[in-house]
């Protein structure tokens, strides 16, 4: 099993930076601005031939019992807990603070395995640096600089060298095979993280009723029935007008690259607001770069009879583009309606794979002109000669023939409807490419 160690520390003394650091990624959003982590992150990191597991934190005051950081110190406690070695950093500009010795009275409790990490030394005389840190009382100081990468492998390897740990083996391609990542979308405060912690039965996420709570796009594994999933909250989605903090702007590009890279969306909805705007602008997002999607009403619990039918009905006229999607109503807080979500999700990412055959796909195209041919344009009528598959998630299906530059939109919508008939292609975009075959005697000159 891989080590884990936990980076833990107050408020913008560089965990984030060293997180990636280690992990070699871009994960974690990092920005000179206090308080920007708020979940704990995890990524996969190696040092020679030594895989382990890094978590990030957020700024950690353990005696926060109101509000937000109540819930930040939370998810700091859950990470310490689940960490081998703690990774105590510290400013070495700033100095000693306060919270840091709240911070390392808590960590001596525990008594498990802790390094004093003094951050930010670059261009400090050594020693001097560190010296006020050594009243803490946990041990000697690492002086590191995680921006620059001084400091980094001493210190991880002072960490490792704590724990006696086998070798572990690199995970090869085929071990991912069969992973379903699993982003859940929306705008922001229509229940994503709680959903997400009803999943996993632990309060993995920070849940608050704060919009804008998530600020990154935070991935967790999780396995349901034998099926590997990695989970993938993202921060809520605003209008683009009304992203003012340059660390929401940054937290929006998280949740566009989470959408983009993600195998299945789940589109969450607040009953109790309806199918705004906005939920229509990220349905769009998610419909244009070809992710499957599963619409879920969340918080059905809240509304009346009256508000449901308003619900139903503005998701049939503002998201008509998803009528291949299924929909269900559900209420993460008090756990209904959850079930049928699984078998969605399931349908939708096979949907999405789905392989087809070309001579399946050319006697269905046929069969298709022969109950109805394309509409004749001026002295041209297309002729559909036959078809193959052109890619997966979505399904791509090329059409071969004359003169399709003259299909219409909606011959074009009818021969989706056949084919997702045939295959049964639910949850998932559907595209149709046409390429007309050309002209050989085009540049041939008469004689």
């Amino acid at each position: 099993m891989k080590p884990v160690l936990a980076l833990v520390g107050r408020p913008n003394v560089g965990k984030s930076t060293l997180f990636n650091r280690l992990t070699k990624s871009r994960d974690a959003i990092v920005a000179d601005y206090a308080g920007l982590t708020r979940d704990r992150h995890y990524g996969n990191a190696r040092l020679d031939k030594q895989d382990f597991i890094v978590i990030d934190t957020g700024g950690f005051e353990p005696d926060a019992n109101a509000g937000i950081y109540r819930e930040m110190a939370k998810q700091t406690r859950q990470a310490v807990a689940e960490a081998d070695v703690v990774l105590f950093l510290v400013d070495a500009r700033d100095g000693i603070s306060g919270q840091d010795h709240d911070i390392a009275n808590y960590l001596r409790r525990l008594g498990k395995p802790c390094l004093l990490v003094a951050n930010k030394s670059e261009g400090l005389q050594a020693g001097l640096q560190v010296g006020e840190f050594f009243e803490l009382g946990l041990g000697a100081v690492q002086a590191i600089s995680a921006a620059h990468g001084h400091g980094i492998r001493p210190l991880i390897e002072l960490a490792l060298s704590l724990l006696s740990l086998p070798e572990t083996v690199v995970e090869t391609a085929e071990q991912s095979l069969g992973l379903i990542r699993l982003a859940v979308a929306g705008r922001p405060n229509v229940g994503k993280s709680t959903l997400i912690n009803t999943w996993l039965g632990e309060e993995r996420l920070v849940a608050f009723d704060l919009p804008g709570t998530t600020r990154d796009a935070i991935s967790v594994p999780f396995e349901r029935n034998g099926q590997k999933f990695e989970l993938i909250d993202t921060a809520g989605l605003r209008r683009r007008g009304q992203v003012f903090e340059a660390i929401e702007k940054f937290s929006v590009v998280k949740t566009l690259q989470a959408i983009e890279s993600c195998n299945v969306v789940l589109l969450l909805i607040d009953a109790t607001q309806g199918v705004t705007d906005q939920d229509a602008h990220i349905a769009g997002y998610i419909l244009e770069n070809g992710r499957a999607v599963v619409v879920a009403v969340n918080k059905w619990d809240a509304v009346d009879d009256y508000q449901r039918e308003l619900v139903k009905r503005s998701i049939e006229t503002r998201l008509p583009f998803l009528k291949f999607a299924a929909m269900h109503l559900i209420s993460a807080q008090k756990r209904q309606g959850l079930g049928p979500l699984w078998t969605s999700i399931a349908q939708a990412h096979k949907a999405a794979n789905c392989k087809m055959t070309t001579p399946v796909l050319t006697r269905l195209l046929l069969e298709a002109v022969q109950y109805q041919s394309p509409k004749r344009s001026g002295m041209y009528r297309p002729k559909l000669r036959y078809a193959h598959q052109g890619g997966m998630n979505p399904p791509v299906i090329v059409i071969h023939g004359n003169s399709l530059e003259h299909v219409t939109d909606t011959y074009k919508r009818y021969l989706e409807g056949r084919f997702r008939k045939q295959f049964d292609l639910v949850g998932t975009p559907l595209r149709i490419e046409l390429k007309t075959a050309s002209n050989p005697f085009v540049d041939k000159t008469s004689r």
